[in-house]
């Protein structure tokens, strides 16, 4: 199948081949005809498969019979996180170049002054990508009105549907006509969010690209096992011994990232930190720095797990595990993009052992454990705690907690204030491992 078989404009055509794209992936293949005739989209596929063009070329066609108007998009692109509005406006603008009219796509986005993009907005624009904050400040301004959106997509959209956004979420719905046209795009769809999805879609597609072997990125797992006091050593031994380029390594906390980054620097590495409490323009710095090469080593939370293309990424580090077994999918999903291959290494703790186990179940892999000489971890003679409610030290930014806050206000009136006493769970800490006397590849 060619991108002319999916019934694109051959302006679009025109556009795919100036970009580089050579043929449709799945993804694009299913949902362009789709979403061209109209209709509702669920969408679900592995990280890397292209699932922003899939939806950013058949809203580029639909701008060709629009004429734009003052504050008045005909499209909206609601995202989580400033750095995936600023890229995935980036690729609408790249797509744009080849259309011979002017197609306006403006971004709007927290963490900068409010003033250049309602000045952005004065203007006839077609498609506006934003956070959903930085969306209602501008509502609230006058800036933006979203009585013309026609067409509404959600990306990362179980990000977007969970309890944290939830709230700013139905604020928007109630501002965009009730006869629209809504796409949801994911690597995932957790069971919580489908009955909002059921509520709000009309008789949708539903793509889901099954998980099998030809589709999935080519990620090789390890899992290692180490004292949580070494994983620091650990991580500069592979940078030596394994001869990474560029790493992106995953913390839980903010204090952690600059940690972390900072003992890296003390050892002349190269490396910096990336969390939701730096500037904007520190954070568009971090990975500007980290995409050119000019940073080998990029320590983030899972900030950096969503939505974000680094091309040729060839090794995702979880330092420390993320909560949820969809944000494993995300995170590793950073590496093997567009084909290329990945490692995505697991340092495993006495702590997180039973955690990842549950992931592993999640995931319908097993990994073998493995212990690298020199960082063998202790042993254990009594099963450890683990305290109901998933690893400790995953802490939500003061946002998140702002908008479940407000979410649980408006949605349960009489909470009950009792808590669920933490459970002791036993596990014993494995005795035999995979041991690598020379990892170097």
């Amino acid at each position: 199948m060619t991108f002319a078989d999916l019934g694109l404009h051959p302006q679009l055509l025109k556009a795919v081949t100036e970009q580089g794209y050579i043929t449709p992936t799945l993804i694009q293949a299913k949902a362009i005809p789709a979403i061209l005739q109209g209709r509702d989209i669920q969408a679900g596929a592995h990280t890397g498969s292209g699932k922003t063009a899939a939806f950013a070329l058949p809203i580029l066609q639909q701008s060709l019979t629009v004429t734009p108007t003052p504050r008045s998009p005909h499209a909206l692109i609601l995202v989580p996180t400033r750095e995936l509005a600023a890229q995935v406006g980036e690729a609408f603008r790249s797509l744009a170049l080849s259309i011979t009219q002017p197609i306006k796509v403006v971004v709007a986005s927290g963490g900068v002054s409010i003033n250049p993009q309602m000045l952005a907005m004065r203007g006839s624009i077609h498609i506006v990508v934003a956070t959903p904050g930085r969306l209602l400040d501008l509502v609230e301004h006058n800036a933006v009105l979203l009585s013309a959106v026609t067409t509404l997509v959600l990306d990362e959209a179980d990000r977007m549907l969970d309890l944290g956004f939830s709230d700013e979420i139905s604020r928007i719905l109630t501002l965009l006509p009730n006869q629209r046209q809504t796409l949801l795009f994911s690597a995932t769809f957790p069971d919580t969010i489908q009955a909002l999805i059921t509520a709000w879609l009309k008789q949708p597609v539903i793509i889901q690209l099954k998980d099998n072997s030809e589709l999935k990125p080519d990620i090789t797992q390890r899992a290692v096992c180490v004292d949580k006091e070494k994983r620091t050593s650990l991580l500069r031994h592979f940078l030596v011994t394994e001869q990474w380029s560029r790493v992106l390594v995953f913390v839980a906390t903010k204090y952690a990232t600059e940690h972390i980054a900072d003992k890296l620097r003390r050892y002349q590495i190269k490396a910096t930190a990336l969390h939701g409490e730096l500037s904007q323009g520190a954070r568009t710095q971090a990975l500007a720095e980290f995409k050119t090469g000019h940073l080998q080593i990029l320590v983030a939370t899972d900030l950096a797990g969503r939505g974000i293309d680094i091309e040729q990424l060839p090794v995702v580090v979880n330092y420390d595990l993320p909560r949820s077994t969809d944000d494993y999918t995300h995170r590793i999903g950073r590496t093997a993009r567009a084909g290329a291959k990945g490692l995505v290494v697991n340092f495993i703790s006495r702590d997180n052992e039973a955690h990842f186990r549950l992931i592993e179940k999640r995931q319908h892999i097993r990994l073998d454990r493995e212990q690298i000489v020199g960082f063998e971890p202790s042993s254990v003679d009594e099963p450890m705690t683990i305290r109901a409610g998933g690893i400790k030290g995953k802490r939500k930014s003061k946002k998140d907690k702002l908008r479940e806050a407000a979410a649980t206000k408006s949605n349960q009136s009489s909470a009950s204030d009792s808590q669920a006493k933490p459970s002791k769970v036993g596990f014993v800490w494995p005795t035999t491992f995979n041991q690598s006397t020379n990892t170097t590849k």
